[in-house]
């Protein structure tokens, strides 16, 4: 389907909108979120995204030792993957945070500054579809809850393989698929009813979280999202769910 300016709709949250309109509508979402976009993280899960992110930063296990290190973290705006990334390694670990959001990267650059981390930390604004960084510049890639709401995902896996250096590591955690009986039903409840209430809240607006919710329910299931990462050129691929499949992470290698 196309709009009438002949734009390839796509979807937002579970609206369709023109193409070249959703990155306006999702910066203005991270905008509206970014002050407390880490305090409403621990309101809407819990407190279970930390765990999720300790697992996914385990998963990458980054040189504990003398060895050069250089990762870029993308969508990562606020600094949770990038940081913790910093203390699993050594000292020659090196990150770079790709966020497209001014507000969020801000928030990042604050929070790095404050925890003594600015000096191993890099923070740019940037899009997930069109990175400026040479072919071939990093040791690892991850996105974490960032690349359901990047445009065109494939284009944003394809510059992820380009970033990488062959035996570079791609790592995407993101929101899937529930995989448990009855928990799907709960979950859905919960996510619908209780999440953009407590945005309204915290926040004073109960929309973007609405967004962030039906932004899940758009994105690709685990073994769909699989293959779409094989079409970018990675091998080995493969997921593994946490928590019922709410969410999941993705592995896949540069060769």
């Amino acid at each position: 389907m196309t709009n009438k300016n002949d734009e390839q709709d796509v979807a937002f949250g579970f609206r369709r909108v023109g193409e070249g309109e959703k990155q306006g509508l999702v910066n203005e979402v991270f905008s509206k979120v970014a002050e407390r976009y880490d305090q409403m993280n621990d309101l809407m899960s819990g407190g279970l995204h930390r765990l999720w992110k300790d697992d996914f930063v385990a998963m990458l296990n980054p040189p504990r030792g003398q060895a050069g290190f250089n990762h870029l973290d993308v969508a990562g705006g606020t600094g949770d993957i990038a940081f913790r990334i910093l203390r699993a390694g050594g000292p020659n670990v090196r990150v770079t945070v790709a966020d497209i959001s001014p507000e969020m990267v801000d928030e990042g650059r604050k929070r790095a500054e404050t925890e003594g981390l600015l000096g191993r930390c890099n923070f740019t604004v940037g899009n997930a579809e069109a990175l400026a960084f040479p072919d071939r510049s990093f040791d690892g890639y991850t996105i974490a809850f960032g690349i359901r709401n990047v445009t065109h995902i494939d284009k944003a896996l394809a510059e992820a393989h380009r970033v990488l250096k062959p035996g570079g590591r791609f790592l995407c955690l993101e929101f899937s698929q529930v995989d448990v009986p009855l928990m799907d039903k709960i979950y859905d409840t919960y996510s619908f009813t209780v999440v953009p209430a407590i945005g309204k809240v915290v926040t004073g607006d109960g929309h973007p979280y609405r967004y962030l919710v039906e932004s899940i329910r758009t994105f690709p299931k685990q073994d769909d999202f699989k293959a779409m990462i094989e079409d970018a050129g990675f091998a080995n691929v493969s997921y593994r769910n946490l928590t019922g499949g709410v969410v999941a992470i993705h592995s896949g290698w540069r060769i």
